[in-house]
């Protein structure tokens, strides 16, 4: 499992290049972005895709090579492969087989993104991409409503802002942290509330690149404004939970009374 560098060619590892030589075969989420890295660092290893609409038939041509005694290498198109990624279906496979598997370390999206955002770090919840949908995304912005430690989403420029919409009417007016195209020429790193880095974003044309968002935590959150319990009350609703138990959840995650609560949502 090799990581690569996250944009500039140059973050890799002395050990990623001699593996990516001596390997019989390097399998890519996509050749020719890998083969713009193999090219800059000389590397003439034979390649071939390996990504999630082929992963079922390709995974077992992969570990041929292993079980004929050879190796290969999994590279995602960038960072750590494995990670929100079909990768850990083939290390799952491997090691059911006995087969070894060992991490070539280096570059991650995650860990970049939180070295630099001056947000808790030593705890955190790396969530990955939220749900396409508003609603099944809602629903599951929902559930970590009480999660203390910082919140890591990885998102598509596509849908950000439709994301920040959400989290904002869910989690509240959080301290966030965005990382879009991170070491590549047009990087860029902003940090304030969930409100003004939507704000930001919503104004532009266009949004391009690889986006992290890194999400304040719970914590000792202020006292929710009735606009988060009803945002909060909705959501649960939407999730399934009866009126009942969206009242005595909402209360839970405001730590307000019950009766409060239902006194609130129903003059909505």
């Amino acid at each position: 499992m090799v990581a690569t560098p996250l944009g500039n060619l140059e973050d890799i590892s002395l050990r990623a290049v001699r593996i990516l030589k001596e390997v019989t075969l390097i399998a890519c989420e996509d050749t020719r972005r890998t083969s713009r890295l193999l090219q800059a660092h000389g590397i003439r290893t034979a390649t071939t895709s390996y990504f999630e609409h082929n992963e079922k038939w390709k995974g077992g041509r992969i570990l041929d090579v292993v079980r004929g005694g050879r190796s290969a290498a999994l590279v995602s198109d960038a960072g750590t492969p494995g990670i929100s990624d079909p990768g850990f279906r083939l290390v799952r496979d491997a090691r059911a087989e006995g087969l070894a598997v060992v991490p070539v370390p280096g570059p991650s999206a995650v860990v970049a993104a939180l070295s630099v955002s001056g947000l808790p770090s030593d705890r955190f919840t790396f969530v990955g991409f939220l749900p396409a949908r508003s609603g099944a995304r809602t629903r599951a912005l929902a559930d970590l409503t009480p999660v203390r430690e910082t919140l890591v989403f990885y998102e598509s420029p596509l849908r950000v802002v439709a994301a920040l919409n959400d989290m904002l009417a869910v989690l509240g007016d959080r301290e966030i942290f965005l990382c879009r195209e991170a070491t590549k020429i047009n990087e860029e790193y902003v940090r304030g509330s969930t409100s003004s880095v939507l704000a930001l974003l919503a104004a532009r044309p266009e949004i391009k690149g690889e986006i992290v968002l890194v999400v304040s935590g719970a914590g000792e959150a202020p006292p929710a404004s009735p606009a988060e319990v009803a945002a909060t009350f909705a959501a649960l609703v939407a999730a399934g939970r009866t009126r009942r138990e969206a009242v005595k959840e909402t209360a839970r995650r405001h730590s307000l009374p019950a009766r409060e609560v239902y006194a609130q949502v129903l003059k909505e």
